[in-house]
């Protein structure tokens, strides 16, 4: 195999892996516990325009790991299969996550604030932060032992 398109696609993964680690941590951290101060007023317009904002965001940067999760399994072998197969999990349990835990919660806010719902949202986000964050640091091994 062509040594320079898997550097290419180690470096695609960690690129996009690192970039959602940085992004949910802001998200985290700064976005979703502000979300509570936009006020009753006005909240189901900025929610709608929160979700499909940020769905332009994050969709290319998830499919891109998602892609290059599963591309590099075959392409490192065995040595690297216990790095690349928890990746890979890991990512799966991202999409769980995501489709399960997040999405729901962003959809039961398009109808107005919920305090409840947002509380469930910023204490059930903490389950991708460390997710993305364990991702970064497997993404990062995979690259300094290639």
């Amino acid at each position: 195999m062509n040594e320079s398109i898997l550097i290419t696609i180690l470096l695609v993964h960690a690129a996009s892996t690192c970039a959602m680690t940085g992004l949910i941590w802001f998200v985290q951290v700064v976005h979703y516990p502000l979300m509570a101060r936009v006020g009753a007023e006005g909240y189901s317009l900025y929610q709608h325009a929160h979700m499909s904002r940020t769905t332009w965001v994050v969709a290319p940067l998830m499919l891109t790991e998602l892609g290059s999760a599963a591309l590099l399994i075959p392409m490192l072998g065995l040595a690297s299969y216990p790095i690349t197969i928890s990746g890979l999990v890991l990512v799966v349990l991202l999409w769980v996550s995501t489709a399960a835990l997040q999405v729901p919660a962003h959809k039961g806010l398009t109808q107005g604030f919920a305090e409840r719902a947002h509380r469930r949202l910023v204490a059930t986000n903490w389950l991708r932060t460390v997710l993305w964050s364990a991702r970064s640091v497997l993404a990062c091994v995979l690259i300094a032992t290639a």
